[in-house]
């Protein structure tokens, strides 16, 4: 199992180029499964989540293959899919899978679908998803960890329907908006996710023909077509890798130029940065940071977008372990976000967790020693802090990085950190 080891204390400086959204590459390779023409997607991350979700759709009888010259380049044809289904074997680390159930249903009519895995940050229950594409007429029973779709009624095709949602949730948003464009009639979402990798998703779709309105905003309306075209489209830049090297840079000094980079989806985060003292200065496709040293601590509440992000939570927690002063961090997304501080604290830093409120006593300094990743964002607070610590720090089960972070430790090299993969 590989991990990384961090000799921490260098200030960072050069350039990165920020990858593809995982977040919007997911959803967009189930909407491939749409069209029996053939799509192209650009600015792909080499992500494990992704190589997850086309082995996926390669076992139900896609094709997809990434461009022998250019790599973040990815090439489906749906024409030759037959087997509507997703096997726990393939989904159990990933919970995007659940995905592929709104496109299957809305071009075949029926689907099989695990139950999902993922990160255990918390639950993420399916219900939303399963009453919204009832509410579209399709018939879903849970059964053996499955879920086991079809069309209800002797009906050929999902029919629009008004879906308000009881939370916001991102992936029952895109779920809602891919079944939605091969549906009969308009369908409208209310309380719609307004994350830009939903926006992302919706161009896409666009682009293959859908006919859809209010993207970005809470109500999505989509006037359903008989059928959708291939497309060629570039994945939105990832705004959490952004962030979390921005948090990289705050945190142990040093100035960067992050290229490929969106500030307008990342403006809670960038406030924060710079409440906390350091300077940031952003244009077309790219944005700086420079930090001078030790930053003043910052209270915040994660939130739906455009709040402040759950997933940039433990990064910046990182930054005010090391800060100037007390702050106080509230997790309003997930109930089981705060295992990254048992680990923190491992490292010398001073956080109390009281139910869904962490409260952080910036220090002076860390020290090094081995830590273990719990989930995806929080193996990233680790080599943050670890890059910040005196002395040696080891990351171990780093898998969970790979999912979300293409190449990480090399893209950290680049800026001039000591650290290594050691496998």
């Amino acid at each position: 199992m590989d991990k990384l080891l961090i000799r921490g204390g260098r200030q960072l400086s050069g350039t990165v180029e920020v990858a593809g959204a995982k977040n919007a590459a997911l959803p967009e390779l189930c909407a491939a499964l749409l069209t029996a023409e053939p799509v192209i997607l650009r600015n792909v991350p080499r992500l494990q989540d992704v190589a997850t979700m086309v082995k996926l759709i390669a076992h139900m009888g896609v094709s997809a293959s990434r461009d022998t010259t250019e790599s973040s380049v990815l090439r489906m044809d749906a024409s030759g899919l037959n087997k509507p289904e997703a096997p726990y074997e393939l989904v159990k680390t990933m919970r995007a899978s659940v995905l592929a159930l709104g496109p299957l249903l809305a071009r075949f009519g029926r689907a099989t679908v695990s139950l999902p895995g993922g990160c255990a940050i918390g639950s993420r229950p399916v219900d939303q998803h399963i009453r919204g594409l009832q509410a579209m007429g399709a018939d879903i029973r849970v059964e053996h960890g499955y879920m086991v779709a079809g069309l209800a009624g002797g009906r050929s095709r999902l029919h629009g329907a008004r879906i308000t949602t009881n939370m916001i949730t991102v992936t029952g948003t895109e779920n809602f908006l891919m079944a939605a464009c091969l549906a009969e009639g308009e369908t409208v979402l209310e309380n719609a996710a307004q994350e830009p990798e939903v926006t992302d998703l919706a161009e896409m779709l666009i682009a293959m023909g859908a006919r859809i309105e209010g993207h970005g905003t809470s109500r999505i309306r989509i006037q359903g077509v008989s059928e959708l075209h291939g497309c060629n489209h570039e994945v939105v830049s990832d705004r959490i890798e952004t962030g979390t090297f921005l948090c990289a840079v705050a945190a142990a000094g040093g100035e960067a130029l992050l290229t490929r980079a969106r500030a307008d989806h990342l403006e809670a985060v960038i406030e924060k940065l710079q409440a906390a003292g350091a300077q940031i200065e952003s244009g077309q496709g790219f944005i700086r940071i420079k930090s001078g040293g030790r930053l003043k601590a910052q209270s915040f509440r994660t939130t739906e977008y455009p709040g402040f992000p759950t997933d940039m939570q433990a990064q910046f927690m990182a930054l005010n372990a090391i800060a100037h002063g007390s702050s106080r961090v509230t997790e309003t997304i997930f109930e089981n976000r705060f295992m990254h501080v048992n680990e923190m604290v491992r490292l010398g830093a001073n956080i109390q967790i009281d139910g869904k409120v962490a409260l952080i006593e910036g220090v002076e300094r860390l020290s090094g020693a081995t830590v273990m990743a719990t989930d995806l964002r929080a193996s990233a607070s680790l080599v943050i802090a670890g890059l910040v610590a005196q002395g040696q720090t080891v990351v171990d089960r780093i898998y969970h990085l790979d999912r979300g972070y293409d190449r990480m430790e090399l893209k950290l090299q680049a800026l001039g950190a000591d650290i290594e993969r050691v496998r």
